[in-house]
């Protein structure tokens, strides 16, 4: 077994279940997926156009800080650098999935943040989902975005005219919080088509729930 195997499994497995449940293509390579190497500056990500599914264990790259291979036979994903960027910037963060969920890339392609909508929401991803303004895929302007957003310390953005970003301490995690995520991104663009007002938790609730997000998390 090589060094990296098992940390290289759990990105292979991560992507399996966002595959298997719509989250990235079946047959495409769209979205990739990272994992921060423990006590080293490496990390596990997914390899530049191989689908989901064709994907094997060695076909995983592990690149350091600086996206120079470690243990590499194809390409990392042209979103390395967004990946790496997260993890320089948040400490918190051991797994990085980028998607093309539907909801939220709905809700990305309107330019339309998701306000405090429920107690849950607030506590595992944060009070707001922010909107990473539009560049080029792979682009250094799109990782200055996306370092740009991290600041406010959530778990979730939607990127505009893109797709979507969850952040998690480990895979599993990260996983949790896409799929919450997807989920509430699913109910806000249905309230949405009603036409009708939409209604965000009140303030004291806002407080209340981002202060326990705080002590969850400090």
């Amino acid at each position: 077994m090589g060094k990296y195997d098992p940390e290289k499994r759990t990105v292979l497995a991560a992507t399996h279940w966002l595959a298997e449940h719509g989250y990235l293509g079946k047959r495409s390579s769209g979205g990739n997926v990272s994992l921060k190497i423990a006590n080293q500056d490496a990390v596990a990500i997914t390899p530049s156009g191989r689908p989901y599914f064709k994907m094997a264990v060695e076909d995983v790259c592990v690149v350091d800080l600086d996206r120079k291979p470690l243990d590499s036979k194809l390409d990392p994903s042209i979103e390395a650098g967004m990946h790496i960027g997260v993890y320089k910037q948040r400490a918190d963060v051991k797994a990085v999935i980028h998607t093309h969920q539907t909801y939220a890339s709905a809700l990305a392609i309107i330019n339309r943040p998701i306000p405090a909508l429920f107690d849950e929401i607030i506590v595992e991803i944060g009070p707001v989902v922010e909107i990473i303004p539009y560049a080029f895929s792979g682009s250094a302007e799109l990782v200055k975005n996306v370092a740009g957003k991290l600041g406010n310390q959530c778990h979730c953005y939607l990127i505009q005219n893109h797709g979507a970003l969850s952040l998690g301490s480990d895979m599993e995690r990260a996983l949790k919080n896409a799929e919450l995520l997807e989920n509430v991104a699913r109910i806000y663009y249905h309230a949405l088509a009603t036409g009708l007002d939409i209604d965000t938790l009140p303030p004291d609730a806002i407080d209340h729930f981002a202060e326990m997000r705080n002590l969850r998390f400090s």
